[in-house]
């Protein structure tokens, strides 16, 4: 059963009929370029198949019913005209609940509605389960309440302030943005301070090569927001606005700097260098300067920024040596587990991937699971 059907029959058992609209949005995969965006820095993400998808139907009282299909059909319920808090005994309500209100916050006028949830996004792979979710509740709202006209970079701004307030993860803004904004065949190269994209196309030779690692992580609860507090604390040591107005001189030349703190600072000084860099490589397809810059960016989180683990180290080892010189392999996502991306050739997948499943176990000792992707379209509405 595809996601689509598993929606609407969960839409039809638990409300009857059809919903009114039917939304997706894509979770992604970055490139390169981890722990840029809060800095105002450069990242390089793709959106990818799997997704979020969200069905939804008004009612005629004030009342939101959400049933989250993934999750034995829970669900949740609350009043519109109430106080909505966090929902601390199901946390995934918390990003619908998020999403209502930074979206009535911002000027929306919103009426009851029936939602049911569901998604394909891999849970605690670093691959933006919560954005897409997100992403995807604003887009059947936006249907559903004629909304439709909401600028996508916007709806990406509303989705990041309900991550960020309301679930309490201090998160950038290239998840929501690349979820929004998705190019099909296309990598975004965003500027976080800007906001402005240029897509960068993806030869159709080349593959995304997603591995989980099998390690769950959790950002509210991990050290996400304590590496956002020393970033900003490196910025203000340097007298700058943001890390990404710092350059490596300047960080040499700060002797006095706290050193934690300067080997943060010199993670997100190098990785807006190496993003830019990566975006240039993979236009012109040089998949070889493509896989070296992929190396440094996974060695400086591993020894500056101190997001890696031991397995995840092994695993992009283990992709690396098997894809050689054509691409490049480094862990994705804010850390402490989740998935590791590789870029390469099509005609290296199958080879690779059979080095991937002979290689590595996940922790609990079941194989790897392995997405092959090309890069996706963003959120919209589904006929």
């Amino acid at each position: 059963m595809t996601l689509r059907d598993r929606v609407l029959a969960s839409f039809d058992r638990h409300f009857g009929g059809r919903p009114d609209v039917l939304a997706r949005a894509p979770g992604r995969v970055n490139l390169i370029g981890e722990h840029t965006d809060y800095n105002d820095g450069f990242v390089l993400p793709c959106a990818i198949s799997v997704e979020a998808q969200v069905a939804a139907r008004r009612r005629h009282d004030r009342m939101v019913h959400i049933v989250a299909a993934d999750f034995a059909a829970a669900r949740d319920s609350f009043d519109l005209d109430s106080p909505i808090t966090r929902n601390t005994a199901q946390p995934w309500a918390d990003y619908v609940r998020g999403m209502i209100v930074t979206l009535q916050a911002h000027g929306w006028p919103l009426g009851g509605v029936d939602l049911v949830i569901g998604g394909s996004v891999p849970q605690g792979a670093g691959l933006s389960s919560s954005a897409a979710l997100e992403v995807a509740i604003g887009t059947a709202l936006g249907g559903l309440f004629d909304h439709e006209g909401l600028d996508p970079t916007q709806l990406a701004q509303i989705a990041q302030a309900a991550e960020s307030d309301f679930v309490g993860c201090k998160c950038g803004i290239m998840d929501q943005l690349i979820s929004a904004r998705g190019v099909a065949g296309h990598a975004l190269l965003i500027d976080c301070r800007s906001l402005h994209t240029s897509a960068v196309p993806l030869a159709d030779d080349m593959a995304v090569l997603i591995v989980h690692s099998g390690i769950q992580r959790g950002l509210v609860d991990g050290a996400y927001n304590q590496r956002r507090a020393q970033c900003e604390a490196a910025a203000q040591a340097l007298g700058v606005a943001a890390l990404r107005d710092a350059s490596m001189t300047q960080l040499e030349a700060l002797t006095t700097m706290d050193p934690l703190a300067r080997h943060r600072a010199r993670h997100v000084i190098g990785e807006n260098d190496r993003t830019v860099a990566a975006a240039k490589a993979l236009a012109a397809h040089d998949l070889s300067t493509l896989g070296t810059l992929m190396a440094a960016s996974h060695a400086a989180m591993r020894d500056d920024f101190e997001i890696t683990l031991p397995a995840i180290d092994a695993l992009v080892a283990l992709l690396q040596d098997a894809i050689g010189s054509e691409g490049g392999a480094r862990m994705t996502g804010g850390g402490f587990g989740g998935a590791v991306v590789a870029l390469l050739p099509q005609h290296r997948l199958a080879a690779v991937t059979e080095r991937v499943r002979r290689g590595y176990t996940a922790p609990d000792g079941t194989p790897p699971l392995i997405m092959i992707e090309r890069p996706a379209a963003g959120a919209g509405l589904i006929a």
